[in-house]
Order: structure tokens, then C-alpha cells, then sequence
């Protein structure tokens, strides 16, 4: 096995490993420690797509067409090549535009690699967040109201308050919910909430959220509506299984899509997880390397050198992006699955193949996601751009389980084929490889 390629390691005295206690390493660890150097969250500029489309309006290059029903929706997701197919309905008051939120009009959610877009009915604002390489998630708004041309304004404060919690690894980030709503819309925290991604079994899935598609005799807890206030176990979803059709839950017509399809469901819990691990990865692997300069210089020491406590650190953030990317402890599916809007077609033809034809993008859909269970989100910016102690450390982790070198309890779900697979296909596919895959 290869170390990560960090530089050597040097021990700390007794002196400063109590420094390392003290208020400033405390605070280091805060909540709110993106907000300062090296990160600087909400003070540097973005570097991501909607920031691309944002200067390009502004600069009189482009502009979006406002259509009466929807207003800037349908251009958005053409410019930032967001498909309608990946429309997915959640009905619970959970999020920013509340009061437009409930059973019969829920808000939609779009999204590909790289951005997501939220839509309410009558709404005052489109929500859009998107990966920012350096920042992680970014959060936007545009006017909906807006006669001339449209504003993308960037959020801060106000998304951070529910987008920067411990559920989303303690960075700007998403979340999905899934829990108990009544008949308003309004969720009913006594009886739970889940934070949802690949790990959660389908049982406990969607609750506030539509579901379109077929999954056998698998149960899940969207197309539910509690009435009344108290949520008696068992609960009764009988009437939310297997749905095809919302036309007697929602006006279709007020959307863009009739669907919320549940395979676009399962690929939103995934990436939402894998883009908050690369933000918690480039996040704590900079904000170590800082400290770690810090130190170097109050111990005199030479450039290169790297505290235990750093490397620990980084190896630690780095093998959690790995899990995520590997799918550890996904969720068995027990019956196929499928959707009702064309998602699944869509999201296939994207990304590339090796000269079998095989692609990490290829649909399992009956036991597990992915046919080859490796994130597609290896190719995406946000990983390109990864802190290099970082990247590297990933990297080797993931050549070290790939090529059987780490036969761990934790990385037994993939078998030798699946590790094979998902190494030959990297390497046709992936140009920036270190030279030790290729061997």
C-alpha cells in the first residue's frame, strides 16, 4: 500500500499539543470557521456556472426569456442545462418559500451534476444553488417579479441558517428530509425527521415529498398526507405505493413535468451526499494545511513538514469522501425500480464510456443505484479541484480498494468484478490518474 503523497510527518511537543486546546483551536472547529481565512466563504467571489450565467446577463451577452405561468424557469434550466426530467415534488413547509408550500401545490426541484433549482407556484424568487469548486455550495435568487431583465443575486445568511448544520457535514451544503406532513403542508416534528441519502433504507424515504414509479412490494412514506396532528404507528401508506399519476394530488399543469420520478429521487439523496463530503473535504484539508503553517512557523520548522495532528486530519476527511463515492453501507434495494418521466434514459446518455460501452452512469435499479457502484461525481470540478493532499489521499484510497489491496469489512459490498469494472473504466476514462493505476 502507498501513503498518501503528504509531505513527511513532524511530532508535536507536550507544549503544543496543549496550544492546540486552547480558545484558538476551539475555534478553529466552530461552526462558522468557512467564514474566515482560508476560506472565506461569503466574502470571495464564486467560481461555478450560475456565476458564469450571472456575468453574462449583466454584460448584456444573454438574457433569459419570463414566460407568464412559470417566468424565468423554463430559460434557467435550458441555460444551465438543468433537464425538466429531473423534476421532484416535496410538499412539506421545509424551506424558504413556506407559505407557497403545501400538499396540492408543492415546490419542484430540478437539478443535474452541478446545480440545483427550486420553483414554487406564485413564488417571489427561483432558488438555485450550485458546486462551487472553492466554496461548495453556492446560493442564489432571482426575482421572479423582475419587469426588465432578470437578477441573480447571491444568498448568503439567510440559506446558511438551515444549509450549514451538522446534517450537512458543518459546510454550506444540502439536505434531504424525509418526515410526517399534515394536510397544510406543515411536518409534524413530534413523530421524527430523517436526514435522507444512500444509506437510508427505501422504508424510510420520502415523507413530504411525491413519488412517481413502480418499486414492487417495497414500501416508502411519500404520497403521504397525515390528517390531523398525531401520527399513529403503523402507518397506512397503502395509497402512496406504486404511484404513477399525481393528477388527483396536484394541478400537472402548474409544472413543468407530471412527475416526480423516483429514480431522480434516489440520484438527488446521492450527489447531495457526495457534494457535501468534496466541500468537507476541500474545506478541512485547507483550513489543516493553514494551521499547519501556523504552527511550522511558531516551531521553526522547515517547509514540507506536516503535523501528525494535519495528516490524521486530511486522511480522516479524505477517507469519508471515499465512502461516499463507493456507496458504503447503500441501501439494498429488494425490487426493481422504476421511473415514470424519463429521468433514468437521460441521465444514462451522459458522461463517458470505455471502449466496452460500460459508464459509472450505467442504472442498476434492482439491488443497488449504479450498475458500477462508483459516483459519477468523480468527474464533476468539485473533485478535480480538490486540495491536492486531499485529492491524492482519495486517489490512493480508491486504488487501494480497486485493485484489492484493502479487503476491509467496510468495502465488501463491492465484489472482485465490481472492483475491476469500476477500475478499468476509470482508467479509460479518467485522464489524471497517477501513474501507479496504470500498472
Amino acid at each position: 500500500m502507498r501513503p498518501c503523497k503528504i509531505p513527511p510527518i513532524v511530532s508535536l511537543p507536550t507544549l503544543i499539543l496543549l496550544l492546540m486546546n486552547s480558545t484558538s483551536a476551539v475555534a478553529f472547529q466552530a461552526v462558522d470557521e468557512f467564514e474566515k481565512e482560508p476560506i472565506l466563504y461569503s466574502t470571495s467571489t464564486p467560481g461555478n456556472r450560475v456565476e458564469e450565467l450571472k456575468a453574462a446577463i449583466e454584460s448584456g451577452q444573454r438574457t433569459l426569456q419570463k414566460t407568464p405561468e412559470f417566468g424565468y424557469l423554463p430559460d434557467l434550466l435550458k441555460a444551465l442545462e438543468v433537464p425538466v426530467e429531473s423534476q421532484t415534488l416535496v410538499f412539506s413547509k421545509t424551506s424558504l418559500q413556506m407559505r407557497r408550500i403545501s400538499p396540492r401545490t408543492p415546490r419542484a426541484i430540478y437539478f443535474n451534476d452541478d446545480v440545483y433549482v427550486g420553483f414554487c407556484q406564485s413564488g417571489d424568487v427561483l432558488e438555485i444553488s450550485a458546486v462551487d469548486p472553492k466554496l461548495g455550495t453556492v446560493f442564489y435568487a432571482i426575482d421572479q417579479h423582475s419587469p426588465d431583465q432578470p437578477i441573480i443575486q447571491r444568498q448568503t445568511e439567510s440559506c446558511l441558517v438551515c444549509h450549514s448544520s451538522s446534517r450537512m457535514e458543518g459546510v454550506p451544503g444540502h439536505i434531504i428530509r424525509s418526515l410526517y406532513v399534515d394536510a397544510g403542508g406543515q411536518p409534524l416534528l413530534s413523530a421524527g425527521s430523517r436526514t435522507v441519502d444512500h444509506t437510508t433504507p427505501v422504508k424510510d424515504r420520502w415523507g413530504g415529498w411525491y413519488v412517481t414509479g413502480t418499486h414492487g412490494a417495497q414500501k416508502h412514506l411519500g404520497n403521504l398526507v397525515i390528517r390531523g396532528r398525531d401520527v399513529e404507528e403503523p402507518v397506512d401508506n397503502s395509497e402512496g405505493q406504486n404511484v404513477t399519476d399525481l393528477k388527483f394530488r396536484i394541478n400537472p399543469d402548474r409544472y413543468l413535468s407530471a412527475h416526480s420520478d423516483i429514480v431522480a429521487l434516489m440520484v438527488l439523496e446521492h450527489q447531495a451526499l457526495v457534494h457535501n463530503r468534496l466541500t468537507k473535504a476541500s474545506f478541512e484539508t485547507r483550513q489543516a494545511l493553514a494551521y499547519d503553517e501556523l504552527m511550522r512557523k511558531m516551531l521553526d520548522k522547515p517547509e514540507g513538514e506536516l503535523l501528525e495532528s494535519t495528516v490524521r486530519r486530511i486522511q480522516s476527511v479524505s477517507e469519508r469522501l471515499v465512502e461516499a463515492l463507493l456507496f458504503v453501507n447503500e441501501a439494498k434495494l429488494t425490487e426493481p425500480l422504476k421511473g415514470t418521466s424519463g429521468y433514468a434514459e437521460q441521465f444514462a446518455t451522459q458522461g463517458p464510456k470505455d471502449d466496452q460501452g460500460r459508464s459509472l452512469r450505467d442504472l442498476d435499479m434492482s439491488t443497488r443505484m449504479l450498475k458500477y457502484p462508483c459516483s459519477y461525481l468523480i468527474y464533476s470540478e468539485a473533485f478535480e479541484q480538490l486540495p491536492t493532499a486531499s485529492k491524492d489521499c482519495v486517489l490512493q484510497k480508491l486504488w487501494d480498494v480497486l485493485s484489492g489491496t484493502d479487503l476491509s469489512e467496510k468495502y465488501s459490498h463491492l465484489s472482485q468484478d465490481d472492483r475491476r469494472a469500476i477500475r478499468e473504466i476509470l482508467l479509460q476514462t479518467k485522464s489524471d490518474l497517477p501513474d501507479y493505476w496504470k500498472i
